[in-house]
């Protein structure tokens, strides 16, 4: 298959649209990192999503929407709590679990009765789906395990001949996946995935005694533990090399890493540590720079062949929960204390 490279005007759009209606692939820019797109209510479409990407079935892929008003259509019930989330958020990277309906199949879902709606902010995402005349199923458009895509270049590297099309949008505003949350019967959200939309704006936005984090987030799920998202079980975003996450001082990691000079190792720092007498890469300062080159730096690590990377620990609220919670999954979870 020859993956055409397109670019997000009309007829491009138009010409990803039908490759779409006809249940082919499109991996479309979204604001937060690029999407596997296809029908959302076609079971071979999400099927070919999962085999396109290598990913396990039990994983459910998140349907993009671009009308709130949509929602009715694919969710059995929608709580108060859940319209405050979509009247702050949407359009936005926040994907809010409800009880879905027949018309989306098992496939997409991952076999569960609940389904993942987003309405993203990013107009060609948008254009895309008002073409489509339906919502897409859209996850990453990575190889499965791999670090996501922010750029359509991380994508053709990754699945090119795999997919019908890349409409190339450039590099990604926010550069981590959406926030997730579930929101039961009673109005109840529970926090599955940091992203964008903090903790502490869900909390201020329907109430702290209404929110709560699932331990998944930053907590190791052992082998047989019930899960509330089956993607809290996958390591994710993982280079080749073996990744460390460090807590400390700044001054702490530059002499942790230093006393590894001799090792084939590598330091991935925020940039503003001096003395630093290894190799080293910068993610960032702020969690938002952070959040923005993370998955693009995880992929560079690959290029320089350390067999260690020691990342210094981000900040563990706001947004650089969302960057905290990724670099666990890439590191499995190991972590060491300075």
């Amino acid at each position: 298959m020859k993956t055409l490279m397109l670019t997000p005007c009309e007829s491009d759009i138009k010409k990803a649209a039908a490759i779409l209606k006809e249940g082919g692939l499109v991996a479309m820019p979204t604001e937060t990192v690029y999407g596997l797109a296809g029908n959302a209510f076609d079971a071979n479409s999400s099927a070919a999503i999962y085999a396109a990407k290598g990913r396990p079935s039990d994983n459910p892929l998140i349907v993009h929407i671009c009308d709130a008003g949509t929602v009715d259509t694919i969710a059995k019930a929608v709580p108060d709590n859940a319209a405050r989330l979509f009247d702050a958020f949407w359009p936005g990277p926040l994907t809010v679990i409800l009880p879905k309906r027949d018309i989306i199949p098992y496939a997409t879902s991952g076999g569960l009765d609940t389904v993942g709606i987003r309405f993203p902010a990013n107009k060609t995402a948008q254009a895309l789906i008002r073409e489509c005349g339906f919502p897409l199923a859209a996850p990453s458009a990575n190889l499965s395990g791999h670090p996501s895509p922010t750029t359509a270049q991380h994508v053709k590297n990754d699945l090119d001949g795999r997919i019908a099309a890349i409409i190339d949008g450039g590099i990604c505003a926010v550069g981590v996946e959406s926030t997730v949350v579930s929101v039961d019967e009673e109005g109840h959200v529970t926090l599955l995935r940091p992203g964008f939309v903090s903790l502490e704006e869900l909390r201020d936005t329907v109430g702290s005694e209404n929110v709560s984090m699932a331990r998944g987030v930053v907590e190791h799920i052992g082998d047989g533990e019930r899960v509330l998202s089956p993607g809290m079980k996958y390591r994710h975003y993982a280079p080749d090399a073996h990744v460390v996450i460090v807590e400390g001082s700044r001054e702490e990691y530059v002499s942790f890493v230093n006393a590894r000079r001799d090792e084939n190792i590598c330091a991935m720092c925020f940039g503003d540590e001096q003395g630093i007498k290894v190799n080293c890469v910068p993610y960032g300062i702020t969690p938002a720079e952070q959040a923005h080159s993370l998955f693009d730096v995880l992929r560079s690590l690959d290029d320089i062949s350390a067999d260690t990377v020691y990342v210094r620990c981000p900040e563990k609220d706001g947004l650089g929960l969302a960057v905290y919670n990724r670099l666990l999954r890439a590191a499995g979870f190991e972590t060491v204390r300075c």
